[in-house]
């Protein structure tokens, strides 16, 4: 059996340090088709885009925050997948918007 909690703390530790060591980040906007909005700061590494930050506004107004902090809760998580927007469906947004939806 897989030790879930060690390979939970690696990846944590993994996202903490692209978190405190990045000097580029890149943040998108994304609609869903149940009229909610993902937010996503990520930070390249590897030759990808790896997700760092990501924030979930429903439709109804409920904002999910999930980082290296909180992977996830009942209501989803971070994703474990890089992205690329040239292929994903995201909108590149400034900085301040993230920030803005991040911290509210």
């Amino acid at each position: 059996m897989v030790d879930l909690e060690r390979i939970a703390a690696e990846i944590m530790a993994y996202l903490r340090a692209l978190d405190e060591s990045a000097t580029l980040r890149y943040h998108f906007r994304h609609a869903d088709k149940e009229g909610g909005l993902w937010y996503i700061e990520a930070v390249p590494d590897r030759g990808e885009l790896i997700v760092i930050k990501q924030a979930e506004l429903t439709s109804a107004g409920q904002l999910h925050r999930y980082s290296w902090e909180r992977l996830e809760d009942e209501h989803g998580g971070l994703t474990d997948q890089a992205i690329d927007p040239e292929q994903d469906p995201l909108k590149a947004i400034p900085a301040e918007e993230f920030q803005r939806v991040w911290t509210r």
